[in-house]
């Protein structure tokens, strides 16, 4: 890329806190948001899940405002908002579950026109290659990029009928593990032409595949992934031995962990540190992209690399480089994955300036 992209994180809300430090300080001490909850899945199942306690009505509408709020920048230029969500606001069914989102977002920035992002659990990810691909392109000189999805009776039931949900907190790669664990969070992004403060990293490039292997369950040769990566490191110019460190999607599903190591192995990643920030604040759907970019920055901020919450014994045929324990690094390049449900496979790579 001739044209430089910044990242800078502006907000993260989700159980672990509502500032970025506190969630740094549960990254630091191994902290996790999930909890056992009563009642919470189909015929009054109890689950594990990650849910702001504080929210008990429009979880949603809730979560968006108290990120929002947090942010404090002001949008000049050539200004876009993007929203990274599965489902939106589903106490807004059987009509338009983003009209909500609209109202809220041009209360904070009436001027900026909204573009939603809802392709499953890449949305993230898809969406800051997104909103890169407008300042490359000259569209927009800047774009909010917001990340947000909800826990909900419709989504719990909906992946406890797959037999995707753990009966204990999700345990990332591991042997033992067998389901992932719903969670909820609202995180926001700037992607700017300039660098506009110093929690900011260079966007170096992205892409996303589609494996077309199942709408539920992916390829079990890693296709999408490996085809993927490998546009991402065309497009960076980079290669496997410039990665310090991989944020992996990590469901805690059986079919996921066991593609991702497969393909991480065909791309000679599996040596490079790894982990899955699922432990922390669970599968966040659609927002899972941009909170996990957001505490993979801060990981650069501070050199240290996060341990992968519940993994003890390795659990898929490639063996990978799981992190076990916080540990400092100098970290320079991170890449970030992302899979999700119709064969959908996204990737990006972000880089400290200098």
């Amino acid at each position: 890329m001739n044209k430089s992209v910044y990242i800078h994180y502006l907000s993260l809300v989700t159980p672990l806190g509502n500032t970025v430090e506190q969630h740094l300080e549960a990254f630091k001490t191994g902290t996790s948001g999930i909890r056992m909850t009563e009642h919470a899945g189909f015929q009054g199942t109890r689950l594990p899940l990650a849910k702001r306690t504080e929210i008990t009505a429009n979880r949603y509408d809730n979560l968006l405002r108290e990120a929002l709020e947090n942010v404090h920048i002001t949008l000049t230029g050539k200004t876009a908002v993007i929203v990274s969500s599965t489902k939106g606001n589903l106490d807004l069914l059987p009509g338009d579950t983003f009209s909500s989102t609209h109202a809220i977002i041009n209360q904070f920035f009436p001027e900026a026109p909204v573009v939603i992002i809802s392709n499953a659990c890449i949305s993230g990810v898809i969406a800051i290659n997104t909103a890169a691909d407008y300042l490359l392109s000259d569209t927009y000189d800047q774009v909010l990029v917001i990340g947000i999805d909800a826990v909900s009776e419709f989504v719990s039931y909906g992946f406890q009928s797959l037999f995707a949900l753990s009966g204990e907190a999700c345990k990332p790669f591991d042997k033992n593990r067998n389901g992932t664990t719903l969670g909820e969070g609202c995180g926001i992004v700037l992607v700017s032409n300039q660098k506009l403060h110093d929690h900011a990293v260079v966007y170096k490039g992205g892409s996303s595949s589609n494996d077309a292997n199942h709408i539920s369950g992916p390829s079990r040769t890693g296709e999408g992934l490996v085809r993927s990566i490998e546009k991402t490191f065309k497009r960076s110019g980079l290669n496997a031995s410039d990665i310090d460190f991989i944020s992996a999607h990590g469901t805690a599903t059986v079919f996921n962990d066991e593609m991702e190591s497969i393909a991480f192995g065909r791309t000679q990643l599996n040596e490079v540190p790894l982990n899955s920030m699922k432990g922390y604040f669970g599968h966040t759907l659609g927002a899972a992209g941009i909170l996990e970019t957001i505490m993979s920055i801060v990981s650069m901020e501070e050199n240290l690399l996060f341990p992968n919450i519940g993994f003890s014994e390795t659990g898929t045929s490639v063996p990978l480089n799981i992190i076990q324990k916080l540990e400092s690094k100098e970290l320079k390049t991170v890449l970030k994955t992302a899979s999700g449900f119709g064969g959908g496979n996204a990737s990006l790579i972000l880089q400290k300036e200098g």
